[in-house]
């Protein structure tokens, strides 16, 4: 039985401990692993929950497994677990880049993945398109059972979530397909991108685009795809010069937040460079297969 609802921070010892302890807090109660946005809640003026569940050291959550058909990430994967676990791996280069460059060192070693993804008040998430980019799903646990939903819905429906509703994992179909992430920080490494570009693209014997997902991150509230420059690049070659004036012609589909970072225009304004960038390394990735 989970400890009384009362206490600041109630640490699960199962997956089932802590989908129950959520429950009994109601909206009261947050899940908690890597901790690095919340313990920024403060310097935010947000307030913090009146209760926490530490899910970090749920073994099942902290794997990644493969098979040949999917790879399952579990929600407290970190950064730098992420990297060292699918460095290699082909079709994942795009969201190693992703893992690599969010933050720095020392946050890649506690963020975790669900964390990352669950974050609503966060629209600079660099894993959000690069897993949109691949048709990632999410896993959810709840009291009454679990289920799976594409991440696009999660990124979706995450503030409405009921409590009690753990993430617990991504699932990523392997897919013969190359994959590139791209983006742009202000100053330097460590600052969040003003606009992020993630592509997978899957290349036919002839070189020509047989399935290919873009997705933008940063530039609106929420991370989602870029279909109608899918559309415009699907049964040609992946030209990353003509990808960049498809998507120079084509970026007034999106509407930049403003944000004292960054005005909104330049967010769109930078997006056809993140492209033909997101491009060059997809090519990249496949010459050296």
């Amino acid at each position: 039985m989970p400890a009384s609802t009362g206490e600041r921070l109630y640490v699960a010892t199962s997956l089932a401990d802590a989908v129950a302890a959520l429950a009994d807090r109601g909206p009261a109660g947050a899940p908690l692993a890597g901790a690095t946005w919340i313990m920024r809640a403060p310097i935010r003026r947000e307030e913090l929950r009146s209760s926490y569940v530490g899910i970090g050291g749920i073994a099942e959550l902290r794997s990644v497994e493969m098979t040949d058909d999917e790879i399952h990430i579990g929600a407290c994967v970190t950064h730098a677990d992420l990297i060292a676990a699918l460095a290699g791996v082909e079709g994942c280069d795009g969201l190693v880049a992703a893992a690599g460059g969010a933050a720095n060192p020392a946050v890649r070693q506690m963020a975790t993945v669900g964390g990352n993804l669950c974050t609503s008040d966060f629209p600079a998430s660099d894993l959000s398109p690069a897993l949109l980019c691949l048709d990632a799903s999410v896993e959810l646990r709840t009291p009454s059972g679990q289920e799976r939903v594409p991440l696009g819905r999660l990124l979706d429906i995450r503030r409405t979530l009921e409590p009690g509703t753990l993430v617990t994992g991504v699932v990523i179909a392997r897919k013969p397909v190359q994959t590139g992430h791209s983006r742009l920080p202000l100053r330097k490494a460590g600052d969040y991108p003003v606009a992020i570009v993630s592509m997978a693209v899957a290349l036919g014997s002839d070189g020509l685009i047989e399935d290919i997902k873009v997705a933008v991150g940063s530039v609106e509230a929420s991370a989602r795809r870029w279909p109608q420059l899918e559309a415009q690049l699907l049964g040609h070659p992946l030209d990353p010069a003509k990808a960049y004036e498809l998507a120079k012609a084509g970026v007034g589909v999106f509407a930049g937040r403003e944000s004292v970072e960054a005005p909104g225009w330049y967010r769109v304004q930078v997006l056809p460079t993140l492209v033909r960038r997101a491009a060059q390394a997809a090519l990249a990735a496949r010459q050296q297969r």
